[in-house]
């Protein structure tokens, strides 16, 4: 169950009466000199925690900021950084002092024994896996190893053990969590709005807006009203319902239209919110209204809900590649390094993933809410966080004191479908909407990247509004976000060669090209292979470039002994001479003078030889793009 929150005060109360106990103890003389140093400050913060100190300063937008109490108002952080418009300072609020356990660190969670429980893997049994396999294609995740888990369960604190030690200011801001979904799972659902109860301060808490899009599962109609009826949830929880299809952008809008906390926190249905999670965040809130912070996202295993860290546990910031596929890099670079006191301190990012995030209501809607055009899926968090950095003095913030559980779709696929179109159809007219408005002359690299956005039938709709908003705010250029912001993203994501011919690679004469199976390579790669042509692109549409490779989506053809394979475009395997004859129906690598041929479904390089049909290749573009003018 949750914590039992202090009656005398909450944490705040729990930190004073530390405070007095070491007082005591210095006093009966069983204290070193530095404890009863350590004392005396503390002192000093009891009186500022009484209203006896103020602190007062100017922040980077030259207001004053507000009278605070407690140990963190006289041991501010302060950072300074250089932009185009000049130097300024950016206060983080809080403050570390290694020797006293923070005021908003919460007891330590009662010990709980269950499937699960500490975030440890759910182990089943043979028998059960054609359940799993069910819960996996309605859900997309473990659904059934889910359900054997309590909503309540307790998880290990991955926290850097720094982070118990900072102090963050009382007076912080109320929040409303918002949380919409479509046909999510009851347990994975009720365990995200049980952990942010469980582990989020109530006086914090003001609510959890819950927002149905247009759910059909019987689970999330009488059921769930009961639920939020009971005691523990209500007047706490509040259940909105879309009347259409919205997606998560409408729904999320729709929540942060209804939300009642001056700070909205939006959540994905399927977190488990860690220790002491919100105050951190809602600290960079409380220094700078015009920021947008991110929790460090862990990994919740999506088949057995085992709980650990992305990648190698470093820290890591938010970018994209020039498809606008979302790519977390881990390290932090030397201008972020620079000037910071504390490994745990908040760090910029250049965009984050719209898993969890939260900002002022009142600075969301400022910058105009998202976009209307971008509808269901995808590009809304790139769309939000360039007006944050561009549209005047915004930013946004990765927190590493604060960890969110998230549970990752299978292979990243959603379960469900949306209405009239397909899920990628939306992310890419989403995506170039936001290229148009955003990305200046730089939206010539997505169209490089993904050429069908090119094609006469993809109407993205009227732009005219966004570009006034950008126009009347006087937004800085995406050349200034890449100097000043992203300043490692070409470094990090080069842009990609111009294009010479783009299309299905079909087998000529015949109604199958090549297909990638939509398999993801791993070290070596993935064998290529063939399959009826379907005029969709996608896993079929293959680029050639001007540097001589063969792209599809984010990877190259490469080769292994003779078979041609899909690989990593930075592999030493590539093959980067590939040349077409369209004249000559064939394609062939150059430097080895080898062409490419079909062995039944398998694809490899061998002699060529003149007018032979398993040798002879057509690229058909069902876009009917003129590719040499994409770029």
């Amino acid at each position: 169950m949750g914590h039992k929150w202090d009656e005398e005060g909450g944490w705040t109360g729990t930190f004073r009466r530390r405070i007095i106990a070491m007082k005591v103890r210095c006093m009966l003389g069983r204290c070193r000199r530095r404890t009863i140093m350590l004392a005396m400050f503390c002192g000093v913060a009891l009186c500022v925690l009484h209203g006896k100190v103020l602190f007062s300063g100017g922040n980077e937008h030259g207001r004053q900021p507000r009278s605070e109490g407690g140990i963190f108002g006289l041991l501010g952080v302060f950072r300074s950084e250089d932009t185009a418009s000049g130097k300024h300072q950016t206060r983080v609020h809080g403050a570390i002092h290694k020797e006293v356990t923070g005021n908003f660190e919460p007891p330590r969670e009662p010990s709980r024994h269950g499937i699960g429980e500490q975030g440890v893997s759910v182990t089943l049994e043979d028998w059960e896996k054609a359940a799993v396999e069910k819960s996996l294609r309605e859900y997309s995740l473990n659904l059934y190893g889910s359900n054997k888990i309590s909503v309540d369960r307790s998880l290990p604190d991955l926290r850097d053990p720094q982070c118990k030690h900072w102090h963050y200011p009382e007076d912080l801001p109320q929040v409303s969590v918002v949380i919409p979904f479509h046909n999510e799972g009851w347990s994975t659902l009720m365990r995200t709005v049980h952990s942010v109860i469980n582990r989020s301060p109530p006086y914090l808490l003001k609510e959890i807006v819950l927002v149905d899009d247009f759910g059909t599962k019987n689970h999330l109609a009488k059921q769930l009203e009961d639920y939020l009826r009971t005691p523990r949830l209500r007047g706490l929880v509040k259940l909105l319902r879309t009347r259409r299809r919205e997606g998560v952008i409408g729904a999320r809008t729709f929540g942060f239209t209804q939300a009642s906390a001056p700070v909205i926190v939006s959540m994905d249905a399927h977190c488990e919110v860690g220790t002491n999670w919100l105050a951190p965040l809602l600290s960079v809130l409380a220094s700078n209204r015009s920021s947008i912070v991110v929790p460090i996202l862990d990994v919740i295993d999506n088949m057995d809900y085992r709980l650990y860290p992305q990648g190698d546990g470093r820290l890591a910031r938010g970018m994209f590649d020039w498809r606008l596929d979302y790519k977390r890099v881990p390290g932090l670079p030397d201008r972020e390094r620079k000037g910071r006191r504390y490994k745990t301190e908040p760090y910029r990012s250049p965009v984050f993933s719209g898993t969890v995030f939260a900002m002022y209501k009142s600075f969301f809607f400022e910058l105009g809410g998202y976009d209307p055009g971008l509808k269901m899926y995808g590009g809304e968090n790139y769309e939000l966080s360039f007006k944050a950095w561009m549209c005047g003095s915004g930013s946004v913030w990765w927190v590493p004191c604060s960890r969110v559980g998230h549970v990752y779709y299978v292979n990243g696929v959603p379960p469900y479908s949306l209405p009239r179109e397909s899920l990628s159809t939306y992310r890419d007219r989403n995506y170039a909407r936001v290229a148009e408005v955003w990305l200046d002359d730089y939206k010539d690299y997505l169209y490089a990247s993904r050429p069908h956005m090119r094609a006469p039938s993809f109407n993205i709709g009227d732009l005219s509004r966004q570009a006034a908003f950008r126009r009347e705010r006087k937004c800085h250029s995406f050349g200034w976000f890449l100097k000043e912001v992203a300043y490692d993203l070409l470094s990090n994501f080069p842009p990609p060669p111009k294009l010479v011919v783009t299309g299905e690679i079909r087998a000529l004469d015949t109604e199958f090209c090549l297909d990638t199976k939509n398999q993801v390579p791993v070290d070596e790669g993935v064998e290529l292979t063939m399959y009826k042509c379907h005029g969709s692109g996608g896993n079929q549409f293959f680029r050639l470039t001007t540097a001589g490779d063969i792209r599809v989506n984010d990877f190259c053809l490469g080769q292994r002994g003779q078979s041609v394979m899909i690989t990593a475009c930075g592999s030493p395997n590539v093959i980067k001479d590939w040349q077409h004859s369209q004249e000559k129906s064939i394609l062939w690598s150059r430097k080895q003078n080898r062409c490419l041929e079909r062995l039944g479904l398998k694809i490899v390089l061998s002699t060529c030889r003149k007018n032979f049909d398993p040798q002879l290749w057509t690229f058909d573009d069902p876009f009917q793009l003129d590719t040499l003018q994409v770029v």
